[in-house]
């Protein structure tokens, strides 16, 4: 008995073994350490906040400081009276960050469907490697302090760092189909982990020197990354003469490499030949619009359940460096490199569930397991003692469980959601659905990042555990109708797979 065709099961490494060449290695590489440098300049600024609150307030507060005299010329440079308003005040340029960086990604995913992406991703790395050595180098170089500047700087920077994912994520959808798609997403997506390792590294070897040096190296690096870009990154295939995604497929793999792993695989034929854009004489498919984006199945759903994982995923990505210091007494540079052990999880994580998710040929059940045991290990991780090698340990498990989910969604499924039926796999959409998708995750962690700070000075590090635990909730709550369908999907092509035999 054969199987119909939404529920026949495609080899996952089929397209890809079969259609990767050098270019294939080239794309992945570039695109892959062009967003970890973006990440690893965000790192900078995380695994520093401990020294620039120090250099914020007067040293009079410090008690690892000499007291100097005469004290108005010391501390001249201080902004703050004591350091709970320095650390509040570096949770809202998390916030404005993330808020900026969330407005930009709904723009920037629009321009990067209708202009050269690796003209939009050069330029927004280069800018933003010289927004963040204003910030970090420049300012402390001329002993020029100001909260509104830094504010403003902190607005540029999220604007221009918004170019980066809506655009590799868009290349990469451009050059990898379906095929395999889970795991090479899953593997790629470490790039964020990777970068914030790298930042964390960079930070912790010349910290020792002064806080300006950290933002230095990694704009310095980005910079010269944002250069190769220019010149070495490809876009699509046909800049190489190769065939676009699934031109030399047979049909039926064709129209599977296009159909979304969360889309209904029941539909009629009718509603599949349906298409949001209109057909282009000149076979140059117009890009999406912004409110038609919205309007694919998936994309809103997946968006605020991003929303509520991002929230989590970014407080331990801003805040997990002070958290060591803060709650241990740990010093600086050794809660900078300890910190690196989440990321590793998520690396981790994000590849293994993301090949689960292709032998499935689903991902919302994936995402809910891995989400039902990240509360587990949230739990868990908010009583892990004062011991170095167990707090790793357990840091690992929740960047597994927490990073990978969102790995997933950030990357392979936004990846699913561009490519769809209904835009007829049209590279156009990509950036838009990704843009809208991680903005929208972005705002969410906006928010996040106040709530933290606010939560964490006024009721303890505790309650902030059990707030994160309930934004996991949320995300499995949101994304809840995805895993029924998909789950009714696997259970159905089962029993059509015994009647088969």
């Amino acid at each position: 008995m054969a199987l119909p065709g939404g529920l026949r099961r495609q080899p996952a490494d089929r397209g890809l073994v079969s259609h990767c060449t050098h270019h294939h290695i080239v794309v992945f590489l570039l695109t892959f350490f062009s967003y970890s440098l973006l990440h690893a300049s965000r790192k900078t600024f995380s695994n520093v906040k401990v020294s620039i609150s120090s250099q914020w307030t007067p040293s009079c507060l410090n008690s690892t400081a000499p007291e100097l005299r005469p004290y108005e010329l010391w501390n001249s440079s201080h902004l703050f009276p004591n350091a709970e308003e320095a650390t509040l005040f570096l949770g809202t340029l998390d916030t404005i960050f993330l808020f900026s960086y969330a407005v930009g990604l709904f723009v920037s995913g629009i321009v990067g469907d209708r202009l050269n992406l690796r003209c939009v991703l050069s330029f927004g790395m280069c800018s933003s490697a010289l927004v963040v050595f204003f910030f970090g180098t420049l300012t402390e170089w001329l002993h020029f302090y100001n909260k509104w500047f830094y504010c403003c700087l902190w607005v540029v920077n999220g604007l221009l760092q918004s170019t980066g994912w809506p655009c590799v994520v868009a290349v990469m959808g451009n050059w990898f189909g379906k095929a395999g798609r889970g795991f090479v997403f899953g593997l790629w997506s470490a790039c964020a982990s990777m970068g914030n390792i790298l930042g964390a590294f960079l930070a912790s070897c010349v910290l020792k020197y002064g806080y300006e040096y950290a933002f230095l190296v990694t704009a310095s690096v980005q910079f010269a990354g944002g250069v190769v870009v220019f010149f070495g990154l490809l876009t699509s295939p046909k800049e190489v003469g190769l065939p676009e995604l699934g031109a030399d497929e047979d049909v039926s793999v064709e129209e599977d490499a296009n159909r979304p792993l969360m889309g209904s695989d029941d539909a009629d034929d009718d509603d599949r030949n349906y298409s949001i854009q209109a057909t282009d004489t000149d076979n140059q498919p117009k890009a999406i619009g912004f409110f038609q984006a919205c309007c694919l199945p998936g994309v809103v759903l997946y968006s605020l359940a991003y929303a509520c994982l991002k929230l989590v995923n970014y407080s331990f990505f801003f805040w997990l460096p002070f958290y060591l210091s803060n709650n241990f007494g740990w010093k600086e540079a050794e809660a900078d490199q300890l910190s690196i052990w989440y990321d590793v999880g998520g690396i981790i994580g994000g590849t293994i569930q993301g090949l689960i998710s292709d032998v499935l040929q689903k991902r919302a059940p994936v995402l809910a397991i891995s989400l039902l045991f990240a509360v587990g290990s949230l739990f868990g991780y908010s009583r892990s003692p004062n011991s170095k090698p167990i707090n790793a340990v357990i840091m690992a498990i929740t960047g597994f469980f927490i990073g990978g989910p969102s790995n997933m969604i950030s990357s392979a499924i936004s990846a699913d959601l561009g490519r769809q039926d209904l835009v007829k796999g049209s590279s156009e959409a990509l950036a838009t659905v990704t843009g809208i998708v991680d903005g929208t995750g972005s705002i969410g962690a906006a928010v996040g990042q106040y709530l933290v700070s606010l939560i964490q000075e006024n009721l303890g590090w505790m309650w902030v555990f059990y707030f994160f635990i309930l934004m996991t909730s949320s995300t499995i709550l949101f994304i809840s109708p995805l895993i029924v369908r998909e789950i009714s999907l696997l259970l159905q092509e089962r029993r059509l797979r015994i009647l088969a035999e």
